[in-house]
C-alpha cells in the first residue's frame, strides 16, 4: 500500500476526492453557470450579452405564473395523497395477522418498474377523451359521460395526480415499512396491556416513531412535484401543453432554454425554482420541527 494512504492526515483526502470531484463537475460547475447564464442574453456560442435583471424581469408573464400554478397544485395534491395513504397502508401490511402481505408489497411497487414513457402513454390512451377509451367506458357502465380529460385543467390535474400516485406509492410505502420496523414492539404490547385499542397505538405510538421517516417522504414530494417533468410530456407530446393546462415549471424551462432557445432566459427561470422549492423545503421542514431556526 503505498505510504500517503497509510498517513492518518492524507488518507481520509484521498477516500473523499472522488466525491469532491464529481460534486464539483456535476453539481457546483453547472450551478455556477447557471447562474451566471441567468444575467446574459445568449443567442449562440459566440454571442453572448450581459443584460443584468433582465432575464428576472421578463419572468413577470401569464406562461410562467401558470406553469408555477400548475406545479404547485400538482405538488399539494401528490403530497396530500402519497404522505397518509402509503403510511395507512404500509401499517396495514406491517401487520403480523395480514394474509398476503407479501404479494401486496410487490404489487405496489411494481408500478416503479415501468418507464415513465410508457406509463404516460398508456395514461394517455386510457385517459383520451374517446367513449371508447378506458376509463370513458368504465365511466359509461356507471352511467357518466365521456370526459375531455387532457383538454381542461381541472381533468388534465387528475390524470397528472392519478399518474404520480400509481407509480410512487409502492415506494413510499416500502419508507414507510422500514420506518415502522424502527419502532420497538414492546411498546404496542405495553399500550395494549394498558388497554390501548388500535387507533390509540396508531396516534401515540406509530405517528411519533415514524415522524423522521414521514418528514422524508414530504420532503422527497415537494422536490418530484417540482421537478415533474417527464410524466407531463409522455402524456401530450410536449413540453408546452394546450392553454398552458399541464405546463410545469420544469416543462417552462425546457421549453425556454431548448425549444426557444432562449438559455439565459431559461436559466434565470431555473433559479427561481430553485429558490422557490429551498423556501418551501425550509417552511415544510420548520413546520415539522426536523430544525429551528435562529430567531
Amino acid at each position: 500500500m503505498p505510504r500517503i494512504l497509510r498517513s492518518q492526515k492524507i488518507a481520509p483526502y484521498v477516500f473523499v476526492a472522488p466525491f469532491l470531484v464529481s460534486f464539483a463537475i456535476f453539481f457546483l460547475y453547472p450551478l455556477i453557470s447557471t447562474v451566471q447564464m441567468s444575467f446574459q442574453d445568449i443567442s449562440g456560442f459566440n454571442d453572448v450579452k450581459f443584460i443584468g435583471l433582465q432575464n428576472y424581469a421578463n419572468l413577470a408573464n401569464s406562461r410562467f405564473f401558470s406553469a408555477i400554478r400548475v406545479t404547485i397544485l400538482y405538488t399539494f395534491w401528490t403530497i396530500a395523497i402519497l404522505a397518509p395513504l402509503p403510511l395507512l397502508l404500509a401499517t396495514m401490511l406491517n401487520s403480523k395477522q395480514r394474509i398476503g402481505a407479501g404479494f401486496f408489497k410487490a404489487a405496489y411497487f411494481i408500478p416503479q418498474l415501468t418507464s415513465v414513457i410508457v406509463a404516460g402513454i398508456f395514461f394517455r390512451f386510457a385517459f383520451s377523451d374517446s367513449p371508447t377509451a378506458l376509463v370513458n367506458a368504465i365511466a359509461k357502465l356507471f352511467g357518466g359521460g365521456p370526459v375531455s380529460w387532457l383538454k381542461s385543467s381541472t381533468p388534465t390535474m387528475v390524470v397528472m395526480v392519478t399518474l404520480c400516485v400509481w407509480r410512487w406509492l409502492g415506494v413510499n410505502i416500502v419508507y414507510f415499512l422500514a420506518g415502522l420496523q424502527n419502532i420497538s414492539p414492546e411498546l404496542y404490547e405495553s399500550a395494549s396491556i394498558d388497554g390501548a385499542n388500535t387507533l390509540g397505538k396508531f396516534l401515540y405510538i406509530t405517528l411519533p416513531g415514524i415522524k423522521p421517516t414521514f418528514i422524508y417522504v414530504v420532503t422527497i414530494s415537494v422536490y418530484g412535484g417540482f421537478a415533474m417533468f417527464s410524466e407531463s410530456y409522455a402524456l401530450f407530446g410536449t413540453a408546452r401543453t394546450p392553454g398552458e393546462i399541464g405546463s410545469t415549471m420544469v416543462g417552462y424551462i425546457y421549453q425556454q432554454a431548448f425549444v426557444e432557445a432562449r438559455l439565459g432566459f431559461g436559466a434565470a427561470a431555473g433559479m427561481m425554482l430553485l429558490v422557490l422549492m429551498l423556501l418551501i423545503n425550509l417552511v415544510q421542514l420548520k413546520f415539522f420541527g426536523a430544525f429551528r431556526l435562529e430567531d
